[in-house]
């Protein structure tokens, strides 16, 4: 049993779809950065390697009885009929194809920890490693692994799997997040590593 989990976060059709809602912010720059092309090789090379992948969504049932009234983040998704589970736009990229094998694990807030089965996941399996990618690298990204290494996990995260609604907001959470987590890519990652 690998060690190690690939976490593939937010890479949903209602934010990175090339004809989604997103498609003005981070479908630019899905598109300048070849992420689901390279998050798509990510995941081959986990699955030849043993690793498994788990794939994080962010959604709500159809009333919104989770979401948050006074989010930021969130109060628009109520009012623009987003991250409805069950929903299109709330399905991984096909262009990722989860397969029934890899972890699908559901949140409500930014980070894929609170209140997810993530924590559950990764002590049953024994997991010491998160590999981390998705959308947005300021968000999820950001806050998956500062959790994950306040957890006590050692954290990876492919940055060319990875995206923010700008290049700027990409960059700046890199910068901060090298005090937490090794920064590689996903073509000079070796999954088999353990």
């Amino acid at each position: 049993m690998s060690s190690s989990l690939f976490l593939v976060m937010d890479m949903m059709n209602d934010l990175v779809s090339e004809t989604g809602p997103s498609a003005a912010t981070y479908g630019v720059q899905l598109k300048a950065r070849n992420v689901l092309e390279n998050t798509a090789r990510a995941i081959g090379a986990a699955r030849a390697a043993g690793v498994p992948v788990g794939f994080v969504r962010v959604g709500f049932s159809p009333d919104y009885r989770e979401c948050p009234p006074a989010s930021p983040i969130f109060s628009g998704a109520r009012k623009n009929g987003l991250f409805k589970l069950g929903a299109p736009g709330t399905e991984v990229h096909p262009a990722l194809a989860p397969r029934p094998e890899d972890f699908d694990i559901v949140k409500h807030r930014v980070s894929p920890f609170y209140g997810t089965s993530l924590e559950p996941i990764l002590r049953a399996r024994g997991v010491r490693r998160l590999i981390l990618s998705g959308v947005s690298t300021n968000g999820v990204v950001h806050s998956g692994a500062r959790e994950a290494h306040d957890r006590d996990y050692e954290v990876v995260i492919l940055e060319d799997c990875c995206a923010g609604a700008t290049s700027e907001e990409h960059d700046y959470a890199l910068a901060c997040l090298r005090r937490y987590a090794a920064i590689t890519t996903q073509a000079a990652f070796d999954f088999a590593n353990e």
